[in-house]
């Protein structure tokens, strides 16, 4: 192992000294800072001898052991820790912060308690930095694809104020709230999703498997004779069904292929947002959220300190949406000119009235980041009761689409079968 010099400060300030066998020099350093005393100087004065180290011939199963790590290490990619997780972190950190614990203490514990590994590796690597010398916003922003900008300037703003655990709190605030909105807008879609496949399978099953059957039973015993239109189309549907199935997956595939394609291109992303906004039934409900995730999202930077023209930025990049993406660009853009929030905001035709007036009283009142809170309390609620509308809307029209579908399907079966009981009866 090893041998490492080191030098450091303990409590009082004076100078220590020594020397420590250790694998690296984070392990010195690790060492020293449990002693309580802060390394100014790591130095290795001894190196491993490999000529007098015995290698170990491999255990059987070994070799392989380690390829396999290897390929998993390669596939698995960046460590990335889940919305749901970050919420959860942020409110405990928030929570330990309140309760007087210091910084690199709070990440350390909470480190130890995660049973994630990701989340484990993470604060660990985070809670280095700090020890280190960086700060917390800067040992984030090694981890892009966990903490995104709107988390970054958040704590930035919090640590510039001194008041990082009040904006935590608000941060997990914000998180929770915003994961609420979204599963009450992924509710309301999930459920005809659901209905529309099974309805699909349902239908491709007796396509398939049924009226195949059926088709022989009525050239058997019409002997020729005319099918009804109705029955003629469902027949001629089953058939195709039948020949050209391959044909259909692949055609399926190809499509649901390029439509990804097409969904990643500015034009496919900004066409597909207006189809959203403008669908009937679900278009209010894309429209409410929206609002309510701007005013949530802005209100929360701006009421943490976070200038007005970095708040529209990050908000702009965090809306989801490419046509308010195109109004808050507009916006800031004017904001950047001395223009106010409100009079470009009227401009874009994207939010109603009110929400004009009110961030106009905000802006006249100094009370900004309180208003555009309640804007989005507001609009919390409408979704709620549009998604809530929306779902005992959609039962009785899934119900009455799949009466017509399988309804049609039986009936194009059953009306030939009149014929055949009325000729057997004679």
């Amino acid at each position: 192992m090893p041998l490492y010099q080191y030098a450091a400060m303990d409590a009082t300030g004076r100078e220590r000294r020594g020397q420590k066998e250790a694998a690296n020099e984070e392990a010195v350093t690790a060492f020293l800072k449990e002693q309580g005393m802060f390394p100014t100087s790591i130095k290795q004065v001894r190196k491993i001898d490999h000529k007098k180290a015995v290698k170990q011939p491999p255990k059987a199963g070994e070799k392989k052991k380690s390829a396999m790590n290897i390929n998993i290490n390669i596939s698995l990619g960046p460590a990335v820790i889940k919305t749901k997780q970050l919420t959860i972190f942020t409110r405990q950190l928030a929570i330990l912060l309140n309760a007087g614990l210091p910084l690199i203490r709070s990440l350390r514990t909470l480190e130890k308690q995660s049973k994630d590994a990701i989340i484990k590796k993470i604060l660990g690597e985070v809670a280095n930095g700090v020890e280190a010398g960086s700060t917390f916003s800067e040992s984030l922003a090694q981890h892009p694809k966990s903490f995104d900008k709107l988390y970054l300037n958040m704590v930035r703003a919090g640590e510039a104020a001194g008041k990082l655990e009040l904006i935590l709190d608000r941060l997990a605030s914000f998180m929770e709230k915003a994961a609420r909105m979204a599963g009450k807008v992924k509710s309301a879609m999930v459920y005809p999703t659901i209905v529309l496949c099974i309805a699909g399978a349902i239908t491709a099953g007796l396509m398939i498997f049924i009226v195949p059957k059926f088709e022989k039973i009525f050239s058997e015993l019409l002997e020729g004779a005319p099918l009804p239109a109705l029955t003629q189309l469902v027949m001629s549907i089953s058939r195709f069904m039948q020949e050209q199935i391959l044909i259909m997956i692949g055609g399926i595939v190809v499509f649901v292929i390029l439509f990804k394609l097409f969904a990643r291109t500015k034009f496919g992303k900004y066409w597909l947002d207006y189809v959203k906004y403008n669908m009937p039934l679900f278009g209010p409900i894309v429209s409410k959220s929206s609002i309510s995730k701007f005013s949530r999202t802005l209100g929360t930077l701006m009421g943490s300190g976070v200038p007005v023209l970095n708040a529209l930025s990050i908000v702009k990049e965090t809306a989801g949406n490419e046509i308010v993406c195109d109004g808050i660009q507009k916006v800031h853009d004017a904001v950047k000119e001395g223009e106010t929030i409100a009079a470009p905001l009227n401009t874009t035709k994207i939010f109603p009235d009110m929400v004009i007036s009110m961030i106009e009283v905000g802006e006249e009142t100094g009370k900004l980041p309180e208003m555009l809170d309640k804007i989005a309390d507001t609009y919390d609620e409408e979704v709620d009761n549009a998604v809530g509308a929306l779902t005992s809307m959609i039962e009785p029209l899934m119900i009455v689409f799949l009466a017509v579908v399988v309804g049609g399907i039986v009936m194009a079966l059953f009306m030939p079968l009149i014929s055949i009981i009325e000729k057997l009866g004679g």
